[in-house]
Protein backbone atom coordinates (compact mmCIF):
# COMPACT_ATOMS: atom_id res chain seq x y z
CA UNK A 1 0.00 0.00 0.00
CA UNK A 2 1.12 3.39 -0.99
CA UNK A 3 1.63 6.27 1.02
CA UNK A 4 -1.43 7.97 -0.29
CA UNK A 5 -3.82 5.02 0.21
CA UNK A 6 -2.31 4.17 3.44
CA UNK A 7 -2.95 7.90 4.23
CA UNK A 8 -7.02 7.77 2.82
CA UNK A 9 -7.31 4.63 5.16
CA UNK A 10 -5.77 6.12 8.04
CA UNK A 11 -8.70 9.04 7.84
CA UNK A 12 -11.52 7.09 6.31
CA UNK A 13 -11.20 5.07 9.97
CA UNK A 14 -12.32 8.17 11.61
CA UNK A 15 -14.37 9.95 8.62
CA UNK A 16 -16.76 6.67 8.11
CA UNK A 17 -18.00 5.85 11.34
CA UNK A 18 -19.19 9.86 12.32
CA UNK A 19 -20.55 9.56 8.92
CA UNK A 20 -22.48 6.77 9.87
CA UNK A 21 -23.68 8.14 13.52
CA UNK A 22 -25.04 11.06 12.08
CA UNK A 23 -27.26 8.36 9.90
CA UNK A 24 -28.27 6.60 12.89
CA UNK A 25 -31.29 8.28 15.14
CA UNK A 26 -31.10 5.18 17.75
CA UNK A 27 -27.23 5.49 17.81
CA UNK A 28 -27.35 9.40 18.49
CA UNK A 29 -30.03 9.16 21.29
CA UNK A 30 -28.45 5.60 22.68
CA UNK A 31 -24.95 7.23 23.00
CA UNK A 32 -24.94 10.37 22.34
CA UNK A 33 -27.04 11.68 25.09
CA UNK A 34 -25.52 9.16 27.76
CA UNK A 35 -23.22 11.17 29.57
CA UNK A 36 -20.85 8.33 30.15
CA UNK A 37 -20.56 7.21 26.70
CA UNK A 38 -16.92 7.87 24.76
CA UNK A 39 -18.66 9.67 22.26
CA UNK A 40 -20.50 12.63 21.78
CA UNK A 41 -21.99 15.03 18.72
CA UNK A 42 -19.26 17.18 19.49
CA UNK A 43 -16.41 14.39 18.56
CA UNK A 44 -18.69 13.27 15.70
CA UNK A 45 -18.15 17.41 14.62
CA UNK A 46 -14.24 17.53 15.06
CA UNK A 47 -14.02 14.75 12.99
CA UNK A 48 -15.99 15.70 9.99
CA UNK A 49 -14.87 19.90 9.93
CA UNK A 50 -11.57 19.84 11.94
CA UNK A 51 -9.37 16.70 12.38
CA UNK A 52 -9.89 14.52 9.42
CA UNK A 53 -12.31 16.87 6.97
CA UNK A 54 -13.92 20.46 6.46
CA UNK A 55 -17.52 19.84 5.44
CA UNK A 56 -17.49 23.90 4.98
CA UNK A 57 -14.65 23.26 2.19
CA UNK A 58 -14.27 19.32 1.50
CA UNK A 59 -12.68 19.86 -2.06
CA UNK A 60 -9.18 19.94 -0.84
CA UNK A 61 -10.04 16.44 1.05
CA UNK A 62 -10.69 14.38 -2.57
CA UNK A 63 -8.14 12.10 -2.24
CA UNK A 64 -7.11 12.53 1.28
CA UNK A 65 -10.39 11.67 2.98
CA UNK A 66 -13.25 11.38 0.27
CA UNK A 67 -12.62 9.32 -2.95
CA UNK A 68 -14.85 10.90 -5.26
CA UNK A 69 -16.89 14.31 -6.79
CA UNK A 70 -20.10 12.60 -5.01
CA UNK A 71 -18.87 12.36 -1.96
CA UNK A 72 -17.16 15.72 -1.90
CA UNK A 73 -20.69 17.19 -2.80
CA UNK A 74 -22.75 14.74 -0.28
CA UNK A 75 -19.96 15.98 2.88
CA UNK A 76 -20.47 19.98 1.58
CA UNK A 77 -24.74 19.58 1.93
CA UNK A 78 -23.73 17.73 5.36
CA UNK A 79 -21.89 20.55 6.67
CA UNK A 80 -24.45 22.61 5.62
CA UNK A 81 -27.43 20.86 7.59
CA UNK A 82 -25.35 20.83 10.59
CA UNK A 83 -24.83 24.28 10.50
CA UNK A 84 -28.31 24.80 10.03
CA UNK A 85 -28.96 22.47 13.09
CA UNK A 86 -26.16 24.17 14.79
CA UNK A 87 -28.02 27.51 14.50
CA UNK A 88 -31.36 26.19 16.04
CA UNK A 89 -29.31 24.81 19.57
CA UNK A 90 -28.28 28.01 21.02
CA UNK A 91 -26.58 26.59 24.13
CA UNK A 92 -24.87 23.50 21.57
CA UNK A 93 -26.07 20.60 23.58
CA UNK A 94 -26.51 16.82 21.82
CA UNK A 95 -29.71 17.20 22.87
CA UNK A 96 -30.95 20.92 21.14
CA UNK A 97 -29.70 19.44 18.24
CA UNK A 98 -30.99 16.32 17.86
CA UNK A 99 -34.27 18.40 18.58
CA UNK A 100 -33.90 20.76 16.04
CA UNK A 101 -36.23 20.76 13.32
CA UNK A 102 -33.50 20.39 10.07
CA UNK A 103 -31.80 17.45 12.24
CA UNK A 104 -33.87 15.29 10.16
CA UNK A 105 -31.66 16.71 7.27
CA UNK A 106 -28.75 15.73 8.95
CA UNK A 107 -30.11 12.52 9.16
CA UNK A 108 -30.93 11.93 5.78
CA UNK A 109 -27.79 13.56 4.05
CA UNK A 110 -25.29 11.71 6.14
CA UNK A 111 -27.54 8.53 5.08
CA UNK A 112 -26.49 9.17 1.58
CA UNK A 113 -23.06 10.11 2.18
CA UNK A 114 -22.92 6.52 4.43
CA UNK A 115 -24.09 4.81 1.08
CA UNK A 116 -21.77 6.42 -0.98
CA UNK A 117 -18.44 5.99 1.08
CA UNK A 118 -19.10 2.41 2.37
CA UNK A 119 -20.32 1.18 -1.41
CA UNK A 120 -17.16 3.08 -2.30
CA UNK A 121 -14.77 1.35 0.16
CA UNK A 122 -16.56 -1.80 -0.51
CA UNK A 123 -15.83 -1.18 -4.22
CA UNK A 124 -11.92 -0.34 -3.58
CA UNK A 125 -11.65 -3.48 -1.29
CA UNK A 126 -12.85 -5.80 -4.28
CA UNK A 127 -10.71 -4.15 -6.32
CA UNK A 128 -7.35 -4.42 -4.20
CA UNK A 129 -8.35 -8.24 -4.00
CA UNK A 130 -8.52 -8.99 -7.64
CA UNK A 131 -5.12 -7.11 -8.01
CA UNK A 132 -3.60 -9.33 -5.25
CA UNK A 133 -5.08 -12.79 -6.91
CA UNK A 134 -5.60 -12.38 -10.27
CA UNK A 135 -8.70 -12.58 -10.60
CA UNK A 136 -12.63 -11.47 -9.96
CA UNK A 137 -13.65 -12.26 -6.47
CA UNK A 138 -15.76 -15.16 -4.72
CA UNK A 139 -18.73 -12.63 -4.86
CA UNK A 140 -18.53 -11.54 -8.15
CA UNK A 141 -18.09 -14.92 -9.64
CA UNK A 142 -20.75 -16.79 -8.33
CA UNK A 143 -23.08 -14.30 -8.46
CA UNK A 144 -22.34 -13.47 -12.62
CA UNK A 145 -20.85 -9.84 -12.00
CA UNK A 146 -17.87 -10.88 -13.66
CA UNK A 147 -17.76 -11.00 -17.29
Amino acid sequence: MNEDSQRLANFRVHLVPAVLALANPPWQRDVWLDPSAFENLDHVIHTLFDDFCDADAPERYLGTSLRTEEEVVLMRELGAALNAAADEAPNGSDAEHLQAASWPEVVAVAGRLARVMVSNDLGELVALHESESGGPSAYQACSGEAH
